[in-house]
């Protein structure tokens, strides 16, 4: 019914294998520290895994996660979520600008129906968005021309993102 969701499904499958068996609150939340938390691989076969200690380390943008398994210490380094991306923020749209084509809400952008020089038409989709399993059609409101596209198909966004800057027909391009 729903073909991203299942796409998105073998994609966690193939990249950490089968977590079904990690229990629900684990999962989702995490472990909190010196909480055991038993995972079953196979019939007779239990994991036991404890939480010993998280410590940021700002400088490289990780966390040392330290655990036991099966009463072995163990130590991991894990990406801070989101370290990635904050490098990687859209400008803000001028909501005084109408030219400035801004995200009306968070969410993925599914396609870039235009690119910079391009002419359009009232009306004319520029960007798709999807949200929480619905897709939303952003289009322009009069007849331009696309000055600059400053997202691409599969980025990020925060509501009211600059995603496209447009320019008026027979207006010179300013740098």
């Amino acid at each position: 019914m729903y073909p991203k969701v299942t796409a998105d499904y073998y994609a966690h499958v193939a990249q950490y294998g089968d977590t079904s068996t990690v229990p629900t609150p684990a999962f989702f939340y995490g472990p909190q520290p010196q909480e055991e938390v038993a995972i079953d691989i196979a019939p007779g076969k239990t994991l036991l895994v404890s939480l010993q200690g998280v410590h940021a380390d700002i400088d490289d943008g990780v966390f040392k996660v330290q655990f036991e398994l099966n009463g072995q210490p163990r130590t991991a380094r894990v990406e801070k979520r989101g370290a990635a991306q904050r490098g990687k923020a859209h400008p803000v749209a001028d909501p005084e600008n109408p030219l400035h084509i801004a995200a009306p809400m968070p969410g993925s952008v599914v396609t870039v129906a235009v690119a910079a020089g391009q002419r359009v038409t009232a009306g004319s989709v520029l960007v798709s968005l999807e949200a929480m399993k619905m897709e939303t059609h952003i289009t322009a409101e009069r007849d331009c021309v696309v000055k600059a596209v400053h997202v691409s198909a599969g980025a990020r966004v925060a509501a009211k993102d600059l995603l496209i800057e447009l320019q008026d027909i027979g207006e010179p391009a300013r740098q």
